[in-house]
C-alpha cells in the first residue's frame, strides 16, 4: 500500500518540485498581495504573478512547445504574442484611446522633460557595457528605465530575446513601485518652496490641433526612427480614434475590450518567462540593480531639467513634473500631484504633470527606436 502511494507521489508534481520552484512559486505569492492587498498596478501584476505561479509548477507543461505532431502548452501559445511582437502596439493602441494629448499640446516645453527622462536609459546602458553585458543585452536593460512595459517588451525580443523574463518582470515590477521609489528621489532633489510652486492653467487645445497631432507624430517618428513605428503608429491611431469624434465604437473597443484582453494575455506570458533557471542567477541581480538605477536616474534627470527650466522661464514650473517624463502613465502624474498637495494643499498639478507623462511614452518608443536602430 504504501508503494502505491509513494510511486503515486513520485509520479505527481509533488515529487519533482524543487527549492527553486518553491522559492518563484513565492515570488508570484509577494507580487500577488502587492496586486491585491496594495493595488500596485493590479491590472498587469495580478495575471504576471498567476503566470510566474502557473508555470512553476512541476509536470504541468504549460509552456512546452509543440513535439512530434503534439500541440503545445496553453501559456506557449500565448508567449507567441509576445515573440512576435503582437502584444506591446495593441497595448499601445489602447492606452492612445484613453490618452489626453491635449496637455503636451498646450505645453510643447513638456516634450523636453519627457526626453529629459529617458536619460535614464542610456546611462544604464553603459553601466551595462561595464559589466560585461553586450550591446543589445545593454540596450534591453537600460529600456527598464522608461517605465513602460509593452515598449521593454518590444525592445528585448528583438536585442536580448534570452532575457525577456527577467526584464519583463523588473519592467512591471517597477512601474507598479512608481509610488514608492519616486517621492523620495522627488523630495530628496527639490526643496519645499519648490514643491508648493503653483503653475498656471493650461490653454484650451483646439479640435483641429488634437487631431493633426497623431498624425504629424507619427509621421515625424517614423521617418526619423523607422524601428519605433509600430509603438507610435498604433498609439497615435488609438489617439486619432479619441480625438476624431466619429469612431465612438472603436474608441471604445481599443481602450476597453481589447486592452483588457490583450492585458491578461500579456501579463500571464510575462509571467510565464519567470522560470526558476532564468532568474535564480546573478544576471537576474544584476538586472534588477540596473533597472531601478535607470528608473531613478530617468526620474532625477527630469526633476534637474525642470529645475533649471524654473530658473529661466517667466511662468513658474513646479520641478515636480519633471519626474512624470517617465512613460508610466497616468500613476507619474497621479504621484506628482499627490507629492506636490503634501507640500502644498492648493495645488493641482496633474494636468501640467500629465504633458511630460505623455512625452515620456513618445520618448521611450523613440528610444527605443534608436537602441533597435543602432543594435538590431
Amino acid at each position: 500500500m504504501f508503494d502505491i502511494i509513494y510511486e503515486f507521489f513520485q509520479s505527481s508534481g509533488f515529487g519533482a518540485v524543487t527549492w527553486q520552484q518553491l522559492g518563484m512559486m513565492l515570488v508570484s505569492f509577494i507580487l500577488m498581495y502587492l496586486a491585491i492587498h496594495k493595488k500596485y498596478e493590479p491590472l498587469l501584476l495580478l495575471p504576471i504573478a498567476f503566470g510566474m505561479f502557473l508555470v512553476n509548477l512541476p509536470g504541468v507543461g504549460l509552456m512546452d512547445p509543440p513535439l512530434d505532431g503534439q500541440p503545445g502548452g496553453l501559456l506557449y501559445y500565448f508567449s507567441q504574442g509576445i515573440e512576435l511582437g503582437i502584444y506591446p502596439p495593441l497595448i499601445f493602441l489602447g492606452v492612445g484611446a484613453m490618452t489626453d494629448f491635449g496637455p503636451l499640446i498646450a505645453n510643447p516645453k513638456a516634450l523636453l522633460l519627457g526626453a529629459a527622462a529617458q536619460f535614464g536609459i542610456f546611462f544604464t546602458f553603459f553601466g551595462a557595457i561595464l559589466l560585461g553585458f553586450s550591446a543589445p543585452e545593454a540596450g534591453s536593460i537600460g529600456i527598464i528605465g522608461g517605465a513602460d512595459g509593452p515598449t521593454a517588451i518590444f525592445t528585448t525580443t528583438k536585442l536580448a530575446p534570452h532575457l525577456l523574463g527577467p526584464i519583463a518582470v523588473a519592467a512591471y515590477s517597477y512601474m507598479a513601485l512608481v509610488p514608492i521609489i519616486q517621492p523620495p528621489i522627488m523630495k530628496a532633489l527639490t526643496t519645499k518652496e519648490e514643491r508648493a510652486i503653483e503653475m498656471k492653467q493650461l490653454r484650451e487645445v483646439s479640435r483641429k490641433e488634437r487631431i493633426v497631432f497623431p498624425v504629424f507624430v507619427s509621421a515625424v517618428v517614423s521617418l526619423v526612427v523607422p524601428p519605433a513605428a509600430p509603438l507610435v503608429g498604433m498609439l497615435m491611431l488609438g489617439n486619432l480614434f479619441r480625438e476624431a469624434l466619429v469612431v465612438d465604437k472603436l474608441r471604445e473597443m481599443a481602450s476597453n475590450a481589447l486592452m483588457y484582453s490583450v492585458t491578461i494575455f500579456l501579463g500571464l506570458s510575462v509571467g510565464a518567462k519567470a522560470t526558476a533557471e532564468a532568474f535564480f542567477s546573478p544576471i537576474f541581480l544584476a538586472i534588477l540593480l540596473l533597472g531601478v538605477s535607470a528608473f531613478a536616474f530617468g526620474t532625477a534627470s527630469g526633476l534637474i531639467l525642470a529645475k533649471i527650466m524654473n530658473k529661466f522661464s517667466k511662468q513658474p514650473i513646479n520641478p515636480l513634473i519633471g519626474s512624470a517624463g517617465v512613460s508610466a502613465v497616468p500613476m507619474a502624474a497621479r504621484v506628482t500631484q499627490v507629492v506636490g498637495q503634501q507640500a502644498n494643499p492648493s495645488n493641482f498639478l496633474l494636468m501640467h504633470a500629465m504633458g511630460p507623462n505623455v512625452a515620456g511614452v513618445i520618448g521611450s518608443a523613440v528610444a527605443a527606436g534608436i537602441l533597435l536602430t543602432l543594435f538590431g
